[in-house]
């Protein structure tokens, strides 16, 4: 039977992470507020979900060290914006156009993370999932045309897609032996404190369904799924977990056809196997590598 404390597992995980994670981009259209409030509000409902589990549990609150607290503070100054700029693409265009834009973060963090971390040249198979991935968000882009909004959903998009790949790769590095739970409460509590002082409207003034798509999105889409991230991200290298991720392109996509009747069309579909494959693929050569250092040691 399979330790379920290896990478594999974790990989199982973030696969789980992404299906969850890609209902997220429904509540942008659902939830009637600005990006801006929508962010501060599931910071803190996440950070409040999280905080009861962990005080239940008896689980460690206080960092390691001071270090640890100053990556903290960065990773989540990057996450809250990144979070903020995500929701912002899809209400400026449409939740397709900001998911494909959310997930070239895959093909960011293969460029980047093999010379921050490692010092060497990116890994040749997370170029080639790169190349694919790049072609499937591509062809979902492309479905809709380039009228409207769409460069502008995509410009935000990306710039997201930028933070959060740096705020990974920082989490990685620097917050190593830092607990999952642990990771969201602060960054989820930094995210709700930023923001906060923005807020259009007060949350007296909120109608029980909005608080109710808005308590769904923070425990349920927000709180797991990142915490089985971070968690992933102790052993598993942050490219990987980017190309699993790339998987709530084909997730959103049916996701919003099923919710929000937006029934994509063949180039939509096409580019979701393209994506899907890429995943897959760098999931499995993941999972070998993992397995083949396990092995050797």
């Amino acid at each position: 039977m399979p330790n379920r404390t290896t990478p594999q597992w974790d990989l199982y995980g973030v696969h789980l992470a992404a299906f969850m994670l890609a209902g997220t981009a429904l509540f942008a259209k659902l939830v009637p507020l600005p990006a801006l409030d929508i962010t501060a509000l599931r910071g803190a409902i996440a950070a409040a979900a999280l905080l009861l589990v962990m005080l239940l549990g008896r689980a460690r609150l206080r960092l390691p060290s001071a270090r640890h607290y100053l990556a903290m503070l960065v990773g989540g100054l990057l996450f809250a914006v990144h979070w903020m700029t995500y929701f912002h693409a899809m209400q400026v265009s449409t939740v397709a156009v900001g998911v494909v834009a959310l997930l070239t973060f895959p093909v960011i963090t293969a460029m980047i993370e093999p010379p921050l971390l490692a010092r060497r040249a990116p890994d040749r198979p997370a170029l080639i999932a790169g190349l694919g991935v790049l072609a499937g968000v591509t062809l979902i882009g492309l479905e809709g045309g380039l009228g409207g909004n769409v460069p502008l959903g995509l410009s935000v998009g990306v710039f997201s897609a930028t933070l959060y790949s740096l705020r990974n790769l920082l989490q990685k590095r620097f917050l190593q032996g830092v607990s999952g739970p642990q990771v969201m409460l602060y960054q989820g509590t930094l995210t709700a404190l930023l923001f906060a002082p923005f807020l259009s409207v007060s949350p007296g003034e909120l109608t029980l369904g909005t608080w109710g798509l808005l308590l769904l999105l923070g425990t349920v889409f927000t709180a797991v799924p990142h915490t089985l991230i971070t968690h992933a991200l102790r052993r598993v290298s942050a490219t990987g977990v980017s190309f699993v991720l790339a998987l709530q392109v084909p997730y959103a996509t049916l996701l919003a056809a099923l919710v929000l009747s937006e029934i994509p069309g063949p180039l939509a579909i096409l580019g979701g196997a393209l994506v899907v494959g890429a995943a897959l693929y760098v999931t499995t050569w993941q999972r070998r590598a993992a397995l083949a250092a396990a092995g050797s040691g």
